[in-house]
């Protein structure tokens, strides 16, 4: 080191200093990376969700005297969840109104479900059944969905909110990611299996 001119020394000190920023900066932009795609998974996924419901609803129109206000409000429901438009990651506000949107749909699925128990000609019908195991397994794959979204918001801001790096956070306007929430009764996908007794409504 005394053989090194304090020229020399400073100019390590810079190339170490961007090296260390360099990589920060690069760690922070790979983990955003990964929470947008988990959030593009998550609306893949709704989306899925929304497109079967108009046949769903179709179908359940075809049994007889079945309940008008309980067909309403699943379609009132999917439309003000299609609503909620979203570009990107949405910040902690935007993510409270898509989930809210949302679940008043998943309850309004769940009462859809528990009247068609009252027509067993419906639940017999080819289409119903069908209808049913795609409904159940994108209902299973929204909680897979959004439980890798969390992850993914997890480890960004973990690695966040960690001296140094927060510094670099900081100075190039990386902001912290939300969080689902977990709603009441929201531990399992709202049930649509009609091989037994009526399911219990999530709402």
């Amino acid at each position: 080191m005394k053989n090194l001119s304090s020229g020399t020394i400073v100019l390590l000190l810079v190339i170490v200093v961007a090296a260390f920023l360099l990589y920060g900066y690069n760690r922070l932009v790979g983990l955003e990376e990964g929470v947008e795609a988990a959030w593009a998974q998550v609306e893949n996924v709704y989306q899925r969700r929304a497109d079967l419901i108009p046949n769903l609803v179709a179908t359940v129109k075809g049994a007889r005297d079945f309940e008008q206000e309980t067909l309403e409000k699943v379609v009132n429901a999917r439309a003000r969840a299609t609503q909620t438009v979203i570009k990107g990651v949405p910040d902690a506000k935007q993510l409270q109104a898509f989930q809210e949107s949302q679940d008043a749909l998943s309850s309004a699925l769940s009462r859809l479900m528990v009247v068609v128990e009252r027509y067993p000609e419906l639940k017999a019908t080819e289409a119903f059944r069908d209808l049913q195991r795609q409904l159940e397994g994108t209902e299973n794959r929204i909680a897979v969905e959004r439980r890798r979204f969390n992850e993914a918001a997890r480890a960004f801001n973990t690695a966040r909110r960690r001296f140094p790096t927060n510094l670099i956070a900081g100075f190039f306007g990386f902001e912290a990611k939300p969080y689902f929430k977990a709603t009441e009764g929201s531990e399992k996908p709202p049930t649509v299996d009609f091989g037994g007794k009526a399911p219990a409504a999530n709402f």
